[in-house]
């Protein structure tokens, strides 16, 4: 899967741990998981610009509900305990979204490539912090919404809707963006009764039948090379889960937060290099003021922490 390395969205709750002081080790492992998920974005792309989107999220679904359910058989009580829920359509409703999303997400690298893509969807921090005070209740301050104008700013220097004819394509990536703030956010309200575990498994079984009964459809042969990077593709996703949890394990979210971005800067890399996209000025300047107003609302809530 695409996931994003939130910790505020990726980790709904989790319990007290020893480990919570080595940054060195958090920030490594945080960096680490953004290489694997641009990684994961560029095969994304690649693949579903040779086969149907829907079918290759399905089988990365696949792999991914297989990795949720061998976790919840380890875990204390087995798969019952782990599944057990008095919101379960709250949790199926999050599992279905999160993979609509990344439906949009890996459709927009298809069409716009990874640069500008990822450049656009990580102005998603900033739209959390915009929903959180509707959706939560969560009381957002004038200096987080003076951040969220600016980095709404960077997007529209992106988008340039103003400057020749406005490619609509362009949208996509936001509106992925938004979904997956929305997810984020749904996922904060289940945590407040469910357990890390409980989410993270109903994240992977219910977006696995909801993909399966529309990607079933769309289904493609596909060569054996592209089989191998399928399968690739499958194992860094698990591989960026695990280094996730790692990282979150030695250090806390506020200290390795920041160094999620960059995952911007692996996409581009990875965007220039394999695919010859090209970084357009505008998408540099763009996507400089939405890390600059994210990282300005990271360090608020730490500090209002």
């Amino acid at each position: 899967m695409t996931m994003r390395p939130d910790a505020k969205i990726l980790e709904p709750r989790r319990e007290p741990l020893t480990q919570k002081n080595n940054v060195t080790a958090g920030v490594l492992l945080m960096i680490a998981a953004t290489v694997v998920f641009a990684s994961q974005d560029a095969i994304s792309r690649h693949l579903a610009g040779e086969y149907n989107t829907f079918m290759v999220i399905m089988v990365r679904y696949w792999f991914f509900a297989l990795f949720v359910i061998a976790l919840a058989a380890r875990a204390p009580g087995g798969i019952r305990a782990t599944a057990r829920t008095d919101q379960l359509g709250l949790q199926i409703f999050r599992g279905v979204l999160l993979v609509a999303e990344i439906c949009v997400a890996v459709y927009a690298f298809t069409v716009l490539g990874l640069v500008e893509s990822v450049a656009v969807f990580i102005c998603y921090p900033l739209l959390v912090a915009a929903l959180s005070g509707p959706v939560l209740g969560e009381q957002v301050g004038w200096r987080r919404w003076a951040a969220i104008s600016v980095g709404l700013i960077g997007v529209l220097i992106i988008l340039q809707p103003g400057i020749g004819v406005f490619d609509p394509l362009a949208i996509i990536p936001f509106v992925s963006a938004l979904m997956f703030a929305l997810y984020g956010l749904i996922t904060r309200y289940a945590a407040r009764r469910d357990s890390t575990a409980t989410s993270f498994f109903w994240t992977g079984v219910a977006g696995m039948v909801a993909m399966t009964l529309v990607g079933i459809w769309f289904w493609e042969p596909m060569s054996q090379r592209d089989w191998i990077w399928m399968a690739i593709l499958c194992l860094t996703g698990v591989t960026g889960h695990w280094l996730l949890i790692k990282c979150y394990e030695m250090a806390e979210a506020s200290a390795v937060q920041p160094f999620a971005y960059f995952h911007l800067i692996w996409a581009a890399v990875l965007g220039v290099v394999v695919f010859g996209e090209v970084i357009r000025t505008n998408v540099a300047i763009g996507a400089t003021i939405i890390v600059a107003a994210g990282l300005f609302t990271l360090w608020r809530e730490r500090v209002k922490g």
